[in-house]
């Protein structure tokens, strides 16, 4: 879908954010009288249930080597590949703000960080920016510092990762907070194991079918797989 067919109005508004102060990525409303999309998201923005959940395999056997060789934290890593490859395709980016619908130019990074001493997590927020290892450095920098559970609520502009790293597991769920609006991307993933000669790990996906269906699943797990090959 082009600009002009879609015809959007640019915008570069400010919304609530909660992201420890680094500011907020700017946004297109759309106008939905003229947007493909419009019947599709207003059906599925009525329904009981309008987020599902797809869980993978993803083969993590490079990418692991590379990682530890690099001396990397695997987990941060790991957020990185799965945000990045999800703000490359543009259904992942759309949101409902203030009753509109919404187009990020671009999403940041929300994960659960758990404190070793206490054995509860903190949500730290954290821009995806630079390269995997500025990130990383940048991200553990900001988790060890970080001494709130929760700094405030999440920005409409980020994507939640929570690992998992614990248990395998080959279906999950989430709590639902009942607000049909809240079209934020979710990001599982469970233990690595090995099969068949190689290390793979599930990872669940869950997003709003307003914005996404199956074929953006499918390239997202396609664009997540080949990066994490040719790392």
């Amino acid at each position: 879908m082009n600009t002009q067919k879609r015809n959007l109005q640019k915008e570069s508004e400010m919304c609530g954010n909660g992201k420890g102060g680094f500011g907020v990525n700017t946004y297109q409303v759309i106008d939905e009288r003229n947007w493909e999309r419009a019947m599709h998201c207003m059906v599925f923005r009525g329904s009981v249930e309008p987020a599902f959940c797809v869980t993978f395999e993803a083969d993590i056997t490079n990418f692991r080597r590379k990682v530890k060789a690099q001396n990397l934290s695997f987990t941060l890593a790991f957020v990185y590949v799965v945000c990045k490859c999800a703000d490359e395709i543009e259904a992942f980016r759309y949101r409902f703000l203030d009753g509109k619908v919404v187009l990020f130019e671009h999403i940041d990074t929300a994960f659960t960080y758990l404190n070793q001493d206490t054995g509860l997590f903190k949500v730290v927020n954290v821009p995806l920016r630079g390269s995997i290892q500025e990130y990383v450095e940048m991200a553990g920098r900001i988790a060890r510092e970080q001494k709130e559970y929760f700094t405030g609520p999440l920005g409409n502009d980020v994507f939640q990762c929570s690992p998992m790293p614990w248990v395998t597991y080959t279906h999950i769920s989430h709590t639902n907070s009942g607000k049909k609006d809240n079209a934020t991307p979710l990001f599982d993933w469970g233990k690595y194991y090995e099969k068949d000669g190689k290390i793979v790990m599930p990872v669940s996906v869950q997003a709003h079918h307003s914005f996404v269906d199956g074929i953006h699943i499918g390239q997202f797990v396609d664009r997540l797989q080949k990066y994490l090959e040719s790392f």
